[in-house]
C-alpha cells in the first residue's frame, strides 16, 4: 500500500521532471489555430525534447465545411476534432485537451468552470511559455478574445495557491506571448524585426514541412489553408518563419529574439 509520503513525493518527482525540460502551453479557441499560428515552434519544441500540451476550447462546429464537403453539418464537430489530434500527432503534441465549447459561443462559457479547466491544465504541464491571443483575438473574432481573457485568467489563478488548491501545486509561467495580427502579412512586408510588436521571429524552415502537413490535415478548413498559404507564390516564405508578441514575462536580451525561450534559461 502506498503511503500519502510516497505519493506526495512521486508527484513531485514528475512534476520536476516536466520544470527540467523546455515546455509550451498552446490555448487556442478552434482546432486549426494551433497549426495556423504555432506549428513551427511547437514542432521544434518537441524535436528537441520539449514537451507541448494545447487546449483547444472549441470543436470547430461552426466552420467551413469543405469545398466538395469532407463532411455533413451534423458531423462537422467529430471530423474536426479528428482533424485535431491528426495535426498534433505531427507536431508532436504530448496531450490535446478539447473543452467542448460551442464555437460562435465561448464568450458566454461560465469563468469559473473555464479558468479550473485552464488551472489544472497549467498546473500538470507547468509550461514555462503560454501561446494565446492577444485581448483583441488577432482578428477580433468572438472566440479569440474570449480565449485571450480566459487564459489571463488562468494563467494568474494558476500561480496562486490559495486559488483551486486540489488542482494541484502552484506555478508561475513565466512568459505570455500572442501571435501579432496576420503574421503572414508581416513576414511578406519584409524584415520582421523592423515592425512594431515583433518581439519573437522564429525560423522554422527545419520544420517547415511538418507546418505543411498539420495545415493540411485540417482538410475541412482548406479553404482558409489555399486562402493564407498554399494559394500564394511566396508560400515557402510564409512557411517558413512564425511571429509572436510578448503578452507578459521578461523581455528577451534582443528584439526579435530567435528562441521563446530566451532570457528565460
Amino acid at each position: 500500500m502506498t503511503s500519502t509520503a510516497e505519493t506526495e513525493r512521486a508527484a513531485l518527482a514528475q512534476v520536476s521532471q516536466v520544470v527540467s525540460q523546455p515546455s509550451i502551453l498552446l490555448c487556442f479557441a478552434h482546432p486549426d489555430d494551433e497549426s495556423v499560428f504555432a506549428a513551427g515552434v511547437t514542432r521544434l519544441c518537441a524535436s528537441r525534447g520539449g514537451h507541448v500540451a494545447l487546449v483547444t476550447a472549441t470543436r470547430g462546429d461552426a466552420g467551413r465545411l469543405g469545398e466538395p464537403p469532407v463532411c455533413t453539418r451534423d458531423g462537422l464537430a467529430a471530423e474536426r476534432e479528428r482533424e485535431l489530434h491528426e495535426a498534433a500527432r505531427i507536431l508532436g503534441i504530448d496531450e490535446v485537451y478539447v473543452l467542448g465549447y460551442r464555437d460562435r459561443e465561448l464568450a458566454s462559457a461560465p469563468p469559473e468552470v473555464v479558468r479550473e479547466e485552464i488551472v489544472r491544465v497549467i498546473r500538470r504541464h507547468r509550461p514555462q511559455v503560454v501561446i494565446t491571443f492577444d485581448p483583441n483575438g488577432g482578428n477580433f473574432h468572438p472566440d479569440h478574445v474570449a480565449m485571450s481573457r480566459f487564459t489571463a485568467d488562468a494563467v494568474a489563478a494558476a500561480r496562486d495557491p490559495r486559488w483551486l488548491p486540489a488542482s494541484g501545486p502552484a506555478h508561475d509561467v513565466a512568459r505570455i506571448v500572442w501571435p501579432p495580427r496576420r503574421p503572414w502579412e508581416i513576414v511578406r512586408g519584409g524584415p520582421p524585426g523592423l515592425q512594431p510588436g515583433v518581439d519573437f521571429a522564429i525560423d522554422i524552415r527545419a520544420v517547415a514541412d511538418r507546418k505543411a502537413a498539420a495545415l493540411r490535415a485540417h482538410r475541412t478548413q482548406h479553404l482558409t489553408m489555399e486562402r493564407i498559404f498554399f494559394g500564394k507564390p511566396d508560400a515557402t516564405l510564409v512557411l517558413s518563419h512564425e511571429l509572436f508578441r510578448l503578452g507578459c514575462g521578461p523581455a528577451p536580451p534582443g528584439r526579435p529574439a530567435d528562441d521563446l525561450f530566451a532570457g528565460l534559461r
